[in-house]
């Protein structure tokens, strides 16, 4: 057993390798130690401690840069936000000291153990750990998610303290359960709630923060917020005199240290919290969050309530949550989900489009086709023409086809997927730039400004209609125009749900090489049969037809790189506009803004870590450069040391 360990604690002495490697095989040595610790101790003495000094030495001299962008906390009050390699070796050290005695792992052998010492023995095999290669695949380093202490439990038993090894023990045996079961929440709630040993611990306290802990995982959680919020729903409905009490104290710890929480944890924990309420009639004390109403905006605390109120409006409807609120909470309520139709505004009569928008809207009624509707616009005056110059779009045109189209479809989603769909000619006559794109985004955006929901949903639907593409979705999200609506989480929701469907659509597209590669290489090793009648139905892919696959896909990734290039230097354009700005005006540029923006540039790259990576050296010799802001920069340098 010892030789095996040592094997396996080897690794972090071979040269050339980046880190995580070298923490994967420690982190898996220090895990089985609790189980064999007290066994060696006894017999191996000079051997494990041999193998704890070359640990310790490693441990030592390991970089921590990723650190602080996997903290769910910025501050280590009133828990520290600890590395999980540094976590669990202390886990060690303090069961070492103790002689590797410990009180969790149930060994029903020990009750035969005169008759396995008197057994065979038998020697473990030889392993060699597979040797490092490019393209090898490691864990991400994480930091221990800590929401409770002893002191945040009623009496009864005692919380394990944060280094004892028996919080590991008991942690990682429930996120096992978790693993394994969260594909029926309700045989996992069971089987969470019946764990053995649950008299001797707070088993509620643990089950919430291990949870909580997988909600919360930086750079990505494992599971889908869904599926951790109807696990919580079950182990309510399964535990009602304990769990919801436990749960609720949760949520007002969590929104206690809201002010030093990651821009991403927010948005998760607003999220699920919505979710969670809206399966408990929206019901809350909303007056013990009174403080949140007199802080600044852009605080944490108002803008994790008003984006719970968001989610909570596209669970339920308007007026539910008007009335659930009480009346000093009207600041924070998202406004009324209506269309700003400025051709049917008051003084609407000057604008230039508005005779042309009523008869549109008159044809509109008369279900005309895109033809009658692509007449009615055809003589609008184009305000960028110019004697020399002949425009690439009319924005004109566009706004008052899209605002009329939209608010006449505005009753729901489907009333306007249904008008997008009868009218897709139309919009592909007017979008044949990207910068009529964009126009067709701001028309959007000014009808239906105070309908987030909506706006998410018709972006989804002019992507999949390829009416705009996902680089003019960019450019208009980081546009001048939309500046206020960044501390708003819709617009990151819309930019990921935009590079998602790039990244599908590259992904579908090698699929198809690989899949036709694949095919022509299976016909070219059969031998051709003449007399085979299936053989003329039989499409074979040529030489060509994946030679120009290729190309294609060969352009669709350089339009991925490209946008997220496009991503990535608008944001420092913004951010480094900003602290000039505000060291122009003599102020503070580490403002909410701020830091709120500079989380979000750290949440696309986590959210899309898979991608960002391959484009690392890319980014750091064009973009993230020496010459750049610190704070910009370190959120890159954490970034790319996740697998150095």
């Amino acid at each position: 057993m010892v030789n095996f360990l040592q094997t396996l604690a080897d690794v972090s002495g071979e040269t050339g390798i980046p880190q995580v490697r070298a923490d994967f095989y420690v982190y898996t040595v220090l895990c089985a130690l609790p189980w064999v610790g007290r066994e060696l101790y006894e017999k191996k003495d000079n051997e494990l401690d041999h193998l704890l000094r070359m640990i310790d030495d490693y441990i030592s001299k390991r970089h921590k840069v990723h650190l602080p962008s996997l903290k769910v906390w910025q501050s280590n009050v009133p828990h520290v936000q600890e590395e999980y390699l540094d976590c669990l070796w202390a886990q060690i050290n303090k069961l070492r000291s103790d002689k590797w005695v410990e009180h969790h792992i149930l060994r029903p052998y020990l009750a035969f153990d005169g008759v396995l010492c008197e057994a065979l023995q038998h020697s473990i095999p030889s392993m060699l750990p597979p040797p490092h290669q490019d393209g090898c695949s490691y864990p991400f380093p994480s930091v221990v998610f800590r929401l409770f202490d002893y002191t945040d439990c009623p009496e009864g038993p005692v919380l394990p303290g944060a280094h004892s090894i028996e919080r590991f023990l008991i942690e990682e045996q429930i996120r096992r359960i978790v693993e394994q079961q969260y594909l029926c929440r309700k045989e996992c709630a069971a089987i969470l709630l019946s764990y053995p040993g649950k008299h001797k611990i707070p088993l509620e306290y643990v089950i919430v923060e291990v949870i909580l802990a997988e909600l919360f995982k930086l750079p990505v959680s494992t599971y889908k917020e869904i599926c951790l919020g109807s696990l919580f729903l079950e182990l309510c409905k399964l535990q009602p005199s304990t769990m919801p009490q436990v749960l609720a104290q949760a949520v007002e710890l969590m929104y206690e240290r809201l002010d030093t929480m990651n821009i991403d944890c927010i948005n998760r924990f607003s999220s699920w919290f919505a979710y969670h309420l809206s399966n408990f009639q929206f019901r809350w004390n909303w007056d013990d969050w009174n403080d949140c109403i007199s802080l600044d905006p852009l605080h944490p605390r108002p803008v994790f309530v008003r984006e719970t109120l968001h989610k909570c409006l596209r669970l339920s409807y308007y007026q539910r949550i008007v009335d659930l609120l009480p009346e000093n909470f009207v600041n924070l309520l998202p406004l009324r989900p209506v269309t700003v139709y400025k051709y049917a505004q008051e003084g609407s009569e000057v604008l230039p489009g508005t005779v042309a928008a009523q008869q549109l809207t008159a044809a509109f009624k008369e279900k005309c086709t895109a033809e009658e509707a692509l007449l009615l616009i055809k003589d609008l005056p184009n305000p960028l023409q110019e004697d020399d110059v002949e425009p690439t779009h009319n924005p004109l045109k566009i706004d008052v086809f899209v605002q009329t189209l939209l608010n006449f479809a505005d009753k729901s989603f489907s009333h306007a997927f249904a008008a997008i769909a009868k009218y897709h000619t139309v919009f592909k006559v007017l979008s044949t730039s990207e910068e009529a794109q964009i126009c067709i985004l701001r028309s959007m955006f000014e009808l239906w400004h105070s309908h987030q929901h909506m706006m998410v949903g018709l972006v989804t639907k002019f992507l999949k209609a390829k009416i705009v593409e996902c680089s003019a979705v960019a450019n208009w999200l980081f546009s001048k125009e939309m500046s206020t609506e960044f501390p708003k989480s819709y617009i990151w929701e819309i930019l990921h749900l935009t590079i998602r469907k790039m990244i599908r659509y590259v992904t579908n597209i090698q699929k198809q090489v690989n899949d036709a590669k694949k095919k022509l290489q299976k016909d070219e090793s059969m031998e051709d049969d003449d007399d085979d009648e299936d053989d003329s139905n039989h499409v074979r892919p040529s030489e060509e037809m994946i030679e120009e696959m290729e190309e294609k896909l060969d352009t669709a990734q350089s339009e991925l790189k490209n946008l997220f290039l496009i991503i990535f230097q608008r944001f420092i354009m913004l951010l480094t506009e900003h602290i000039a700005r505000c060291e122009a005006d003599g102020i503070d540029f580490n403002n909410y803004w701020f830091k709120s923006t500079l989380g979000r540039l750290q949440e696309v790259f986590f959210q899309h870590h898979e991608q960002v990576f391959k484009y690392v050296d890319t980014l750091e010799s064009l973009l993230f450069t020496s010459d750049i802001d610190h704070h910009i920069l370190s959120v890159f340098t954490q970034f790319s040391a996740l697998k150095a």
